[in-house]
């Protein structure tokens, strides 16, 4: 037997580590693939996989992955109407802008809803492709209205995890009991301005009207929860409709979007938030729940592992060693500087408070040519072209609108009753993070959008792996974390 098979039996069949789910593209099918292969949990970020797919296939699909996972989805014509509408043989020219994805409303065109489950089948399947370790994908409970098609697409993939953090995700058992189903399913919307006298509001999806009713009942995945307290997670536990399946716990040092402090809002003199003893989760507690859980943020290395699982855990949720490793997603010029940086004892990270339209917390990495740049944020044009975070509100006519505080000034406050105070600082995360994963968009006039990198807070397992890393090798491998972590 596998090493790494005796590992998970003696987890009780779970994996000891699962691969962060890096949005946008960062956490891609090749990294998951690559961590899977090593009997480890491989994870995707679900994260805008419509605009990802369509990308793609206007790059002209290179290696024809895209194009090969389209084959095997079930709904033939439903895949070749996504072919007909975004690939491009040879390529677009690069100067030419990407065709543009609408953004999702509460009522979707079957056109889009389509993209979305796609693009998260593609994901999915090119991630399990010829690998018998376990894949997982991971989903904002704060980005509400693409998560049901979005979720359903992957269980169509047979994803064999679904990880579901940045909010509480109490309906998400329930959500995926119906998808594998193939059975209707509304999500409750959280609506800007709207009262208990509105009612509630739903995005309904229905996988039949959308393509039939021949299709046989799916696998049903375990759903992990992310938590930042132990409130949460035992209140989830508690209740058998929202009970998940386990949990990942992410403290405040993990990268990518944070749950704000529990305490008083504090920031330090360079306008992070400050956190305390109330949001150091009470893992003793955790553990009494009987789940089981993984720890993440500043639990990546050999010694990290062993208190985590010292305290009960699973194992630990790893990302920023794998977000600069050779097969993420993460443009390559950026890695290079990073790695870089760290090899040189110089990495800076903060978490910006106002970056993420979202509210929460967001970790970005300070990186020359980025929008962390004093110099590129302030020539950084406004827009919301893409849509991914902006929420729904309620207009002064009771129709429902959609709205960013990083959209264009004049769009968010005139027309569309946006406080200004809530722009301050705001940046568009769609376009930076697509920039990241080298998925650009090119303005008509030129310019390109450009990047913003988001990494933990630490980075000894870098420091390990770079030190490792072969002469005349620019990047270590997936395969090179595991090794060290285990």
């Amino acid at each position: 037997m596998r090493e790494e098979d005796v590992i998970a039996q003696l987890n009780g069949g779970h994996p000891t580590i699962i691969q962060g789910g890096m949005g946008v593209a960062v956490s891609g099918w090749e990294l998951a693939n690559a961590v899977a292969a090593k009997g480890q949990m491989g994870v995707v970020s679900g994260t805008a996989l419509d605009l990802v797919c369509s990308r793609r296939l206007q790059l002209g699909d290179p290696g024809g992955h895209v194009r090969r996972a389209l084959e095997h989805f079930p709904v033939p014509e439903a895949a070749q109407r996504v072919l007909d509408t975004y690939f491009v043989p040879g390529g677009k020219d690069p100067s030419a802008p990407f065709k543009n994805v609408r953004s999702m409303t509460i009522t979707p065109s079957q056109e889009l809803l389509e993209l979305l489950v796609i693009g998260n089948f593609v994901e999915v399947y090119l991630a399990k492709e010829n690998v018998a370790g376990p894949v997982g994908i991971n989903f904002m409970r704060k980005i509400e209205l693409p998560l049901v098609p979005s979720a359903y697409g992957a269980l169509l993939a047979g994803v064999d995890y679904v990880i579901v953090g940045a909010g509480n995700p109490r309906e998400l058992p329930e959500v995926l009991n119906k998808l594998a189903m193939h059975e209707d399913v509304g999500l409750a919307l959280r609506v800007q301005g709207t009262t208990s006298a509105d009612g509630d509001i739903e995005a309904a999806f229905s996988p039949l009207e959308l393509f039939g009713s021949d299709l046989a009942p799916l696998p049903r995945p375990p759903f992990l929860a992310i938590v930042a307290s132990l409130d949460l997670a035992a209140g989830l536990a508690n209740s058998p409709a929202h009970r998940p399946e386990g949990f990942v716990v992410e403290g405040n040092m993990a990268g990518g979007h944070n749950a704000p402090p529990r305490g008083p809002r504090r920031m330090d003199d360079r306008g992070q938030p400050i956190y305390d003893d109330l949001d150091v989760v009470d893992l003793a507690g955790l553990a009494e729940i009987g789940l089981p859980f993984w720890l993440a943020g500043s639990y990546a290395t050999p010694d990290g592992l062993k208190a985590a699982q010292a305290a009960g855990a699973v194992g630990i949720q790893v990302g920023t060693a794998f977000a600069l490793s050779a097969e993420s997603g993460l443009e390559a010029s950026l890695k290079r500087d990073i790695l870089g940086q760290v090899a040189n004892g110089g990495i800076e990270v903060r978490t910006d408070w106002r970056a993420s339209p979202t509210g929460f917390p967001f970790k970005v990495v300070e990186v020359d040519g980025t929008l962390s740049d004093p110099t590129v944020y302030e020539e950084r044009r406004r827009v919301c072209d893409l849509g991914v975070l902006r929420v729904p509100f309620k207009t002064k006519d009771g129709n429902i609108g959609y709205r960013c505080p990083a959209e264009p000034e004049r769009a968010y406050t005139a027309v569309k009753a946006g406080r200004p105070a809530n722009m301050d600082g705001r940046i568009c995360l769609c376009n930076g993070l697509l920039a990241t994963a080298g998925l650009a968009q090119v303005r008509p006039s030129g310019y390109v959008e450009p990047p913003v990198v988001t990494g933990g807070s630490d980075y000894r397992a870098v420091e390990h792996l770079v030190a490792a890393t072969a002469p005349g090798e620019d990047f270590y491998t997936a395969a090179d974390v595991i090794d060290y972590l285990l």
